[in-house]
């Protein structure tokens, strides 16, 4: 993907997935890349579709919880871009369980019950459903891991103050909320999932992607009782499945290691798996666009006029 030069632009960032280009003062162009990242890494090879499903996606499910929570999208001008308002950030990132999963189920099984500052109960299995979504806040790092953080260090460290926090904390439970309930008419639990807030002036904002499969977990509900009670995996629809592969092929993120090359026919596979996860998510058929990239930055400067 070239890297676009657009009227009143100001500045450009090429993150681990989209390209983020801000026009003037207030806009953002998020233009979502085919890049897959795992283990803080880019993969070597781009997944084709993959920046399509993950823009369509987030546009839907920004579109269905808009009147749970403002949000920045203000044009989906192409398949894989997304304009909006420039917020200024929140140094964190709003992560919400549902199950005991992940993350959440490594603390677990160490011994510890206290993850994030929540006070976890005794006897879950992995994948559980918590008593009630938990939120377990992580730092967002500019270079490195993001590291978790209780409510109380981010109010101390001015993160966020204590009245930001109570809205964060209730925009990010009621967009679950709506994640949840638009996931069981498709056939599906949110198992987990994170959520970016900034401010525009005084008001809070949802930024970013949500509920997309880079973003969030799923599990199928069609048997996910038998499987918890008889201690199997649950099927889930992200993209775990990509991260199991590199670990069986011994490729966790870590120093002096080696990404494994990626075959054809796996690139192939996970992208049949994005489209897969989109269909599920939305309902709809996905309708792959092959714009050119001429097309896609005349549709970007159109919406920007």
């Amino acid at each position: 993907m070239p890297q676009f030069q657009f009227p009143n632009q100001t500045n450009f960032y090429k993150g681990k997935v989209r390209d983020v280009y801000t026009i003037g003062d207030d806009t953002l162009v998020m233009v979502a890349s085919d890049r897959i990242s795992a283990f803080d890494v880019i993969l070597p090879k781009p997944i084709p579709y993959k920046g399509q499903v993950l823009n369509q996606v987030a546009a839907e499910m920004l579109k269905a919880t808009q009147d749970v929570c403002p949000n920045w999208l203000t044009a989906v001008p192409a398949p894989n871009v997304s304009i909006g308002k420039k917020c200024v950030p929140f140094k964190i990132e709003m992560v919400v369980r549902g199950n005991l999963t992940g993350h959440a189920w490594r603390t677990y099984s160490s011994g510890k019950r206290i993850l994030c500052g929540v006070n976890l109960p005794e006897g879950l299995k992995e994948n559980d459903f918590f008593p009630a979504p938990i939120i377990t806040p992580s730092t967002k790092a500019d270079e490195g891991h993001d590291e978790d953080i209780s409510k109380e260090e981010i109010i101390a460290k001015g993160l966020a103050t204590q009245d930001e926090w109570n809205t964060l904390e209730k925009y990010a439970l009621a967009l679950f909320a709506r994640g949840k309930e638009l996931a069981a008419k498709r056939g599906l639990i949110l198992v987990d999932t994170k959520y970016e807030f900034g401010k525009l002036g005084d008001e809070i904002i949802l930024m970013d992607e949500i509920h997309t499969p880079d973003s969030s977990r799923y599990f199928y509900a069609d048997g996910f009782e038998e499987r918890q009670a008889k201690g199997e995996r649950q099927k889930q629809l992200s993209k775990e499945f990509v991260r199991e592969w590199l670990m069986e092929n011994n490729f966790m993120g870590k120093e002096n290691q080696t990404v494994p090359e990626m075959p054809d026919e796996w690139i192939d596979t996970i992208s049949k798996r994005y489209i897969e996860l989109y269909e599920q998510v939305t309902g709809k058929k996905f309708v792959p666009e092959n714009r050119s990239d001429e097309a896609t930055y005349k549709a970007i400067v159109e919406a920007l006029a």
